[in-house]
């Protein structure tokens, strides 16, 4: 029978995060696999965890990783571990995961920490519907497509960055989502000095710029009101008579009363209004 590939959230920050659990696991598998070993080892060994550990990481993931599937498919049970939080959340776990699925072995999450949910549920922003974006791409073209979603985007966001690289992104975010876009900036989470600081786009920019920040950084952003995108809308449309708007739809092969319907829809106002100026109009 073949093993079981384990995701083993490891701390954040704090080494209490740890579930035990996790320990146990780490301590009956027969292989660990860890983004960076010499990062690990040190987790290892303050939970006194002597199980033998392999790399496992961006630059190798296939090649490791079909030979981690191997091991799998022979009976072994292997632990796979980060730098911190969770796997397969931003990190070369999402491929290992698919290729034991695609190979027939079997995968089960140990929770525990992880750095998005946690800023989340500290940013003081609505946490209802959310939007993991992680880190923005470096290709220029393609953080062009993603930042232009995001300025329409209605749920709270989060993304990783890293300190050096803060300020910039901080200003990228406040020239396309607006000055007064609400954002919480999460840094050392669980550790002694956690800080989660709530300021406007604008603020945040200023403040990381005369304060250089340190550590890797959460940031937590409002979504954009749906009433605001609707007046967009609807202002768009008050740009046309009602005779050109009824043409674009009438244009499209819609009825008049069909046309009517979706004019007073896109207007926010009641058919009955559109149809009284139409007759006016025809007088």
């Amino acid at each position: 029978m073949p093993g079981t590939l384990y995701l083993c959230a490891t701390p954040i920050g704090n080494l209490e995060d740890m579930t035990f659990r996790v320990i146990r696991i780490l301590k009956e598998v027969d292989l660990i696999a860890a983004e960076d070993t010499r990062n690990s080892i040190k987790l290892l060994n303050h939970f006194e965890i002597t199980t033998p550990m392999t790399s496992y990481h961006e630059y190798n993931k296939y090649e490791k990783g079909r030979k981690l599937v191997d091991r799998l498919l022979k009976g072994q049970n292997i632990a796979l571990i980060t730098d911190a939080g969770t796997p397969g959340i931003s990190d070369p776990g999402e491929e290992l995961v698919q290729m034991c699925y695609e190979a027939g072995v079997s995968v089960t999450s140990l929770p525990g920490a992880a750095a998005c949910v946690t800023a989340l549920t500290i940013s003081g922003l609505s946490t209802r519907r959310f939007a993991f974006e992680a880190f923005l791409p470096t290709d220029k073209k393609e953080r062009e497509k993603v930042l232009a979603e995001l300025e329409r985007e209605t749920r709270t966001m989060i993304l990783y960055e890293a300190p050096h690289r803060l300020t910039k992104t901080l200003e990228l975010l406040r020239d396309r989502l607006g000055e007064q876009r609400k954002i919480t900036v999460c840094r050392e989470l669980t550790k002694r000095h956690e800080t989660a600081f709530r300021a406007t786009l604008s603020e945040a920019a200023a403040y990381y710029t005369a304060n250089e920040p340190k550590g890797e950084c959460v940031l937590v952003i409002e979504g954009r009101s749906r009433e605001e995108i609707e007046q967009e809308e609807k202002a768009k449309w008050e740009e046309l008579s009602i005779e050109q708007h009824m043409e674009q739809y009438l244009a499209q092969g819609s009825s008049k009363k069909e046309a009517m319907k979706l004019v007073a829809k896109d207007r926010g106002v009641p058919k009955r209004e559109i149809y009284n100026y139409l007759e006016r109009d025809a007088k």
